[in-house]
């Protein structure tokens, strides 16, 4: 597996979460376990993919802009969900503001699977895109180890 392949299988799972969340209602058992696990998911993914897929296509001259742009989108993102997590999830305004989210995450998942891994296929060799994939595992293993310590 490469990383792209292996940056796919979270957003899918990414994909998932988002929908079935907007399928939930008011502080549900449901929208509670799905928004935990959407929450932990989001933040583990992108913390790993900053440290080990972007910070490799950063050394790429023709990688840096499209790698700061994704990182100030996981920023953008970060922050919402923060805010969503401070929420009350049985106001109309938690609802609202996970659509932002929904819409923000939705964007930044088929950008980067239609932009940015191009950009990142002509740039790193097959050899180093299936090295990125074992790094990504081990640093999102951690990162989600952390978030449940």
């Amino acid at each position: 597996m490469n990383i792209y392949e292996r940056l796919i299988v979270d957003h899918e799972k990414q994909r998932d979460l988002l929908a079935r969340i907007a399928k939930t209602e008011g502080e549900s058992k449901e929208r509670k376990s799905l928004w935990k696990s959407l929450y932990t998911e989001l933040e583990a993914h992108a913390l790993a993919e900053e440290q080990v897929f972007y910070s490799a296509l950063m050394e790429e001259p023709d990688g840096t802009e499209k790698s700061r742009h994704s990182v100030a989108e996981h920023k953008e993102m970060s922050d919402i969900a923060e805010e969503l997590d401070g929420m009350d999830m049985s106001s109309p305004g938690w609802l609202n503001r996970f659509h932002t989210l929904e819409e923000k995450v939705t964007h930044h998942l088929d950008e980067e699977e239609e932009e940015v891994f191009v950009r990142a296929k002509k740039l790193l060799s097959d050899s180093e895109a299936k090295a990125l994939a074992k790094d990504f595992e081990v640093r999102k293993s951690a990162e989600l180890h952390d978030a449940a310590a």
